[in-house]
């Protein structure tokens, strides 16, 4: 299937969040043309450890005039321009040995215009990627045993071009002895120098690198596949690469599962790029031939069987068929300086995150009791937990990326952010069981799943968009139905999104105790009172969240202050759960000294009704839709 091409507002385009997005006059627009004059070279040097810099060569074939080379700054899967241009820094141009001037656009700061003089061929860009090197500064990329290469940020492109008509040959210098995973192939190797096969810019900068001193890949390639997908695990130590048997067929079976929900493949191999770390900053971002994945170090070794794996590896794994190969339309962009719009991240995030813990469930990573364990929790959150579905749906928060950009909120609950995750997945889970329920189990989103993202087995170098009327139009393939109203009602506010619940055959109900998987997950040493008080308090008595109108709202507790005592005793979540508990009948009234900057006041609380902790129970009578969406299919 040819790529769909979308029409360009080159004169001004409209963000998500209202701000007007103005392309410079003195950029070549991008058109769908070959980069003529050839091959660009691309070298990393990634041995700089102790410093953690990585040294870029660029070797760049040009014809003589103005050629304005651009950084790229909208990250694909992060949906904003997040790309950190501030991190390059002594970039320079050369042209026969001759330093070439030049100047930063000021529209569009990540382009630098340069005119190359009559005669030169080539010229060579350097810059230094200069990486965090301490808590605020960003995601740590490069440890002393472990690195993670991301091409979209280790290089300049040509403007006036689409990314796919752009040929770039990779090289990359690692340091001796470590090993690197990435969906590229390798096309020759010269001491620690990897040459990497020449690949158009788009797949060039979808396609990072984990590499480092302690690693193994596993092989989850399922049984009669000739479709390689290995597991590319790192270490901060050798220790934290012991598996366990089960482990590994747990592994292989989410693969498994996964094939037999989307009923293709949109990649010619598949790299997971796996990080076990305290050092290297965690991540999880997706690509068509491989997913970024970073987690601590105790991901093998402090596997608990009864709470199991995260989802993290099935929902990246995910976004190859959704996300990558099949994308909202006004997501597709044909250079990362052109604005993306994130009116589709319902689908593109909301329904990666339903089949993610699906997923999850069906390849026993997470154990069906702890997967229900886990769906509580996110029907609590919108249930009761977010009090900002009052002023604004989930359909504008897709704009969150834009307009926030991952910031830290002061009030999230009632501010929301990013909601089209779990909150798509509720709407999904909804669409799910009432397919189930209307075909008596006959039919299920897994049909969706199958004629959406399976169809063109093998094909993954062109991206299949689609619109909002074809979620519809395939919906309805598999049930007619009024989903155009179904999805708006619950997308934009109108109705509330827990229902899919109920539909399930199960209900949310609160009791005076944790499920195990909430315990296991509450390791940070922090409390959870959002569903009685209405707190988050991590383990030093720091106040993260107050739900918005909660008791503790309302007695004039904000985010950001500390709890130092409880009834006169210092605080303890211990403390404070025994207080909760003595007053359901209002004779033991919960007394909290708050301290907000240098000064102390003290808070009491009228609130009598006593621990409250999500929980799913069946509905007696009624049919279980949940059990079978979470089992493996056979």
């Amino acid at each position: 299937m040819k790529r769909r091409l979308l029409p360009l507002a080159l004169s001004s385009l409209l963000f998500a969040g209202g701000a007007v997005a103005q392309v410079s006059p003195s950029v070549p627009a991008p058109q769908d043309v070959p980069y003529a004059p050839g091959v660009i070279k691309v070298e990393v040097d990634a041995t700089n450890l102790a410093q953690r810099i990585f040294k870029i060569k660029q070797t760049i074939p040009v014809q003589s005039g103005p050629l304005t080379l651009q950084y790229p700054r909208w990250v694909p899967g992060g949906h904003s321009p997040r790309n950190s241009l501030d991190d390059i820094a002594g970039l320079t141009f050369t042209a026969n040995g001759q330093k070439l001037d030049w100047k930063r656009d000021t529209l569009q700061v990540g382009a630098f215009h340069l005119t190359i003089p009559a005669g030169v061929t080539e010229i060579t860009a350097q810059f230094d990627l200069l990486t965090a090197t301490g808590p605020g500064q960003g995601r740590v990329v490069m440890t002393p045993n472990m690195l993670n290469i991301q091409f979209i940020s280790t290089s300049l492109y040509p403007a006036g071009h689409y990314m796919h008509q752009i040929m770039v040959d990779p090289r990359v210098t690692y340091p001796t002895g470590w090993t690197a995973f990435t969906a590229l192939h390798e096309d020759g190797r010269s001491g620690d120098t990897v040459d990497y096969e020449n690949v158009p810019y788009d797949i060039f900068v979808d396609s990072p690198v984990y590499a480092g001193r302690y690693a193994k890949n596993i092989d989850l390639t399922p049984k009669g596949s000739q479709v390689p997908v290995k597991l590319g695990v790192v270490a901060d130590a050798a220790k934290y690469l012991e598996t366990k048997p089960k482990q590994v067929e747990i592994h292989k079976a989410l693969v498994e599962q996964a094939l037999k929900l989307y009923g293709a493949q949109h990649y010619d191999h598949y790299q997971f790029l796996f990080s076990l770390s305290d050092q290297m900053g965690g991540n999880g971002l997706e690509h068509q031939r491989s997913s970024e994945n970073g987690v601590g170090t105790d991901y093998f070794t402090g596997w608990n069987e009864k709470t199991g794996f995260s989802d993290l590896l099935a929902h990246e794994y995910t976004h190859s068929w959704n996300g990558k190969y099949r994308r909202g339309k006004d997501l597709w962009v044909p250079t990362l300086n052109t604005p993306m719009q994130d009116s589709l991240l319902w689908v593109y995030e909301g329904q990666t995150q339903y089949w993610g813990n699906v997923l999850a469930a069906r390849s026993g990573m997470r154990p069906l009791p702890a997967s229900i364990d886990a769906l509580a929790l996110v029907a609590a959150t919108y249930a009761e937990n977010r009090p900002g579905l009052s002023w604004r749906g989930i359909q504008d928060t897709t704009n969150d990326p834009i307009v926030v950009g991952r910031a830290p909120r002061a009030y999230l609950n009632y501010q929301m952010s990013e909601d089209y995750y779990r909150g798509g997945q509720m709407i999904w889970l909804e669409a799910d069981a009432l397919i189930r329920s209307k075909t008596g189990g006959k039919k299920s989103l897994d049909d969706f799943a199958k004629a959406f993202f399976g169809v063109n087995d093998g094909e993954w170098k062109v991206q299949n968009l689609y619109t909002f009327e074809d979620v519809v139009a395939v919906l309805n393939g598999v049930l007619p139905y009024d989903w155009t109203s179904f999805l708006r009602e619950r997308l934009d506010g109108k109705k509330g999104i827990t229902g899919g619940i109920e539909e399930a055959g199960w209900k949310l109900v609160y009791k005076d105790t944790p499920s195990a998987y909430a315990k296991a997950g509450a390791r940070w040493g922090g409390a959870d009172f959002v569903y009685s008080l209405g707190l988050t308090i991590g383990k030093d008595g720091s106040i993260s969240d107050v739900r918005w109108d909660s008791p503790a709202f309302n007695a004039g507790i904000g985010s950001g202050t500390s709890v130092i005592a409880v009834n006169g005793q210092a605080y303890t979540s211990d403390l404070l759960e025994e207080a909760v508990k003595a007053n359901k009948d209002g004779k033991a009234p919960i007394e909290l000294m708050i301290k907000e900057f240098d000064r102390y006041r003290t808070v009491k609380l009228d609130y009598r009704g006593g621990l409250r902790y999500p929980h799913l129970e069946r509905i007696e009578g009624k049919p279980d839709y949940l059990t079978p969406i979470l089992t493996a299919k056979k």
